[in-house]
């Protein structure tokens, strides 16, 4: 890998044109990607990457003018310390918002490679050269501010973080919560049942482990298999069968862990005060995302747990 003060000045004007062009690149994905849920951001994001495409000619432009057709390639990923941007995929991955911070980040850190380097350059020629592309990916940043408020304006920022919003409920947090609480709740009478029937830690972990991993795979099918998402706006069925899978998995492990110690009574008094915690864990999911008023969701919730532990320990008792 290169250093930026290696590079020739034909070869930072090569790597600006490679630059522009993979950012481009990454702005059409954006708004291809977000074109169907999110069209005023898909717009936005349309003319960032005209913005860029326009940049990239007038640096082939002065390119051909002073070294003739041939670009060599060259990359940032070529270059020790350039930023390189965040792939497409991950960032989209992450949302609406993520690919907004990212797009900003992309100009932003482009600016501060090509302001810091030009410090670095005893050269005339090559301290101009960076100073106008710091300049250049300044005016892109601004540039995109301009374009965010021309085409994102309060009501549809608004509206769109409100979409953005009801799809991540619908598509990681009700799997996720119906998971938790499939986990945390149902496992809870044969984990108790199984500890005062033998009184032996050890047997009620193996019940738990056993237990928590048979109801995440057979949640993880079921919430997979419920439909396919189209119609309901509910995301990709893997994606919410592994959220609710996992999320049963852990919501039934989080209680069964106590019981590795080895005293009957200091395990399940651990194993009580766990299952509280993932009890209110649940209630406060209830309140942040399902707008469920706290006390309502923490006494039926506790409730619920309560009833299932008695049955469990009078089960193991009987």
């Amino acid at each position: 890998m290169r250093r930026f003060d290696e590079l020739t000045e034909r070869e930072v004007l090569a790597l600006a044109i490679a630059n522009e062009e993979e950012d481009g690149r990454i702005y059409a994905d954006y708004a291809e990607y977000l074109r169907e849920h999110y069209p005023d951001s898909a717009a936005m994001f349309d003319d960032m990457a005209a913005e860029e495409d326009g940049h990239r000619r007038a640096l082939i432009d002065l390119y051909a003018e002073r070294f003739g057709r041939h670009i060599p390639y060259i990359t940032r990923r070529e270059v020790r310390g350039a930023p390189a941007p965040a792939s497409p995929r991950s960032t989209i991955l992450r949302g609406v918002d993520a690919i907004r911070d990212e797009a900003q980040r992309m100009e932003t850190n482009a600016s501060r490679f090509y302001r810091e380097a030009a410090t670095r350059t005893t050269d005339a020629a090559v301290r101009k050269l960076l100073g106008d592309l710091a300049t250049a990916e300044l005016d892109h940043l601004r540039t995109a501010g301009e374009i965010e408020a021309r085409r994102l304006p309060g009501e549809a920022r608004v509206h769109e973080d409100d979409e953005a919003r009801r799809r991540f409920v619908l598509q990681i947090v009700q799997p996720g919560l119906v998971g938790l609480m499939d986990g945390s709740v149902s496992t809870l009478a044969p984990v108790f049942a199984a500890a005062f029937a033998t009184h032996e830690p050890w047997d009620a972990f193996l019940v738990g482990m056993a237990a928590s991993i048979g109801a995440g795979i057979s949640m993880g099918f079921a919430e997979a298999l419920a439909d396919d998402g189209r119609l309901s706006g509910r995301g990709a069925p893997l994606m919410r069968g592994l959220v609710c899978g996992v999320m049963t998995m852990a919501g039934g492990i989080g209680h069964t862990l106590p019981f590795l110690l080895r005293d009957f009574w200091p395990a399940t008094l651990l194993a009580c005060a766990v299952a509280l915690v993932e009890l209110g864990v649940i209630a406060w999911i209830q309140y942040r995302y399902m707008e469920t008023p706290p006390l309502s969701a923490a006494a039926k919730v506790m409730l619920g747990g309560a009833l299932v532990v008695a049955a469990g320990i009078l089960i193991g008792s009987g």
